[in-house]
């Protein structure tokens, strides 16, 4: 059953003589409270005379948004009105979807965790210190809603910006505010979790308004039993949950991902959402590029949780495209980390577990021109977090040996990206095929205009996730994820593809959402993984009929 229609049956919480509808975002309609409703409510004179429809509201927050100045000002605003009123907040944001998901999102999302405890104003989620430790499932039963979907984050590594601490809150919020908007996800069942379990940067630790835990990280003998008590307890209060992990570092984000994703509901953003979006745009790539599956030859600069999550998921496209076995599928992906390229002879430090099937026989280097030389990649995928690492020397060399290559620049925010969408133009006369992490302007050269791709988490994670509740099944996938990507890659039509361009618009991205959502269900049902039943006849109509709508209910 939809929140929707819960919501619908279950009618106000709210008794006659109660005024606190005016302080929940869930029931707070503002100067959209009817006369009825104010009486009912005894809310005349705590509200201007006028009442004003929801368009109204939202064309006064839109004129309010512009008067902003400032990029975390924005986000600030926002943040506001998301405390106080939920359907306003979404309704503004859905309503300018291309303007407002970078401030709600990346980029500016990384500046406004950066300085979260100073501008913070009020709690959204909830807060599990290490320090809660055996008591996690008691403090679940103090959040008192309905939850379908959490994302959850420890902090360690935000974005491109490392360990926040506590301050990586904002993530999981913003993640949840894309879900809503993007998939119109009910927001009374979604819920943010930190899992604060100390910060390793003094920077923000000793900051005099830290809020969270004064102390570094824990060990693994005491982290891994603490996340284990936090899903146990999900899955106890909430067992058709779905549950996000956004922003853990390594190896730590590999081994819950291990132990967790063929057990309970749940999937890796940072892994398998990225993998999912890098790969739908790859495979619109190839097709610009006008180069076989067969000839081309990827190299990843950075080798962390989101190149692995899409050097894997490319290479099992590859596999499935061309009928070969996956090993030789990833001789035509090469990765380099912070000790040069990942190579098999690499003894000092030893290679972690997860970069093994990844190595190479080449010799060792850290040069990326002289690797680019030997290997001769069609593309160079950036997801390193360090910025400007593709400068002109690079660029220039990548299009000597290919002259289409595709240039994924993916780090976020935008100051953390390997390159410019300008540069990269530049840099190969316009023909390369690039795509960032975050927004770029379009770019004009030689008289044309190109419009850089975004690689936006947005455009999976939302569909993949409804769809999974929608269905309530059991697990999510590798297959459910990998159909949510190639669904994204049909979403772009040939026209678009003739102007070079490999992703959808954002704006487009509530419908995208909708057809991930419903071919999650039917692959779900295909694995044998759904537990919905009855299995709906039409089930493109279910998924419409279980989305949230933009509206204020009735009281």
């Amino acid at each position: 059953m939809s929140y929707q229609n819960f919501k619908t049956q279950k009618g106000s919480t709210f008794k006659p003589e109660d005024t606190t509808c005016m302080s929940s975002a869930t029931f707070n309609k503002g100067t959209a409270f009817t006369r009825k409703e104010r009486d009912a409510f005894h809310l005349h004179g705590l509200l201007p005379y006028a009442v004003e429809t929801l368009d109204q509201q939202a064309a006064r927050c839109y004129a309010q948004f512009k008067e902003m100045t400032s990029p975390l000002q924005k986000f600030i605003y926002l943040n506001n009105l998301h405390e106080q009123n939920d359907t306003l907040f979404y309704k503004l944001v859905t309503s300018h979807l291309e303007e407002m998901i970078p401030v709600v999102y990346t980029p500016v999302v990384g500046e406004a965790c950066q300085k979260y405890s100073s501008i913070w104003r009020k709690p959204i989620g909830l807060y599990l210190s290490c320090k809660d430790k055996g008591h996690i499932r008691q403090i679940l039963d103090n959040w008192k809603q309905d939850v379908s979907l959490i994302v959850v984050t420890d902090g360690s590594r935000i974005l491109g910006l490392g360990d926040l601490g506590t301050n990586g809150m904002g993530i999981p919020v913003g993640k949840l505010s894309l879900y809503v908007a993007a998939a119109l996800f009910h927001p009374e069942g979604t819920l943010p979790v930190m899992l604060d379990v100390g910060c390793n940067v003094a920077q923000y630790r000793d900051a005099p308004d830290y809020l969270g835990v004064r102390e570094e990280r824990i060990p693994d003998s005491e982290y891994y039993p603490f996340v284990d008590e936090f899903m146990s307890a999900v899955h106890d209060k909430w067992p058709k949950c779905v549950v996000q992990f956004e922003d853990f570092q390594k190896p730590r984000c590999f081994d819950l991902l291990d132990k967790y994703f063929t057990k309970q509901c749940c999937f890796n953003d940072d892994i398998q959402g990225t993998g999912a979006v890098i790969l739908s745009g790859f495979i619109n790539a190839v097709k610009v590029s006008g180069i076989p599956v067969d000839q081309h030859r990827i190299l990843f600069f950075g080798a962390g949780s989101a190149s692995t999550g899409v050097g894997g998921m490319i290479a099992t496209y590859i596999a499935t495209t061309l009928k070969i076995d996956i090993t030789e599928a990833r001789k035509r992906i090469r990765m380099i980390d912070s000790k040069g390229l990942v190579v098999a002879s690499r003894t000092v430090p030893p290679l972690p577990e997860v970069l093994k099937k990844w190595a190479c026989d080449a010799q060792p280097t850290k040069d990326l021109v002289q690797i680019i030389r030997d290997f001769k990649p069609t593309a160079l995928i950036g997801l390193s977090g360090q910025p400007k690492q593709f400068n002109e020397d690079v660029i220039k060399e990548v299009y000597s040996h290919c002259k289409r290559p595709i240039i994924f620049a993916l780090s976020n925010p935008t100051s953390k990206s390997e390159c410019s969408a300008h540069d990269a133009y530049y840099w190969t006369d316009g023909n390369c095929i690039f795509a960032a992490g975050s927004p770029f302007d379009p770019v004009e050269y030689k008289g044309k205009t190109y419009i850089p791709g975004q690689g936006n988490n947005m455009f999976i994670f939302p569909g993949l996730g409804f769809g999974t509740w929608l269905a309530q099944s059991r697990l999510v996938s590798e297959e459910m994820i990998m159909v949510a990507a190639t669904t994204l890659a049909e979403c772009v039509t040939q026209a678009d593809l003739d102007k070079g361009l490999i992703y959808p618009s954002v704006n487009e991205v509530q419908a995208i959402s909708r057809k991930i959502a419903a071919n999650v269900i039917r692959q779900s049902i295909k694995d044998g993984l759904c537990q919905l039943s009855p299995i709906p006849e039409d089930i493109d109509a279910f998924v419409v009929a279980n989305q949230w709508k933009i509206e204020y209910p009735s009281l």
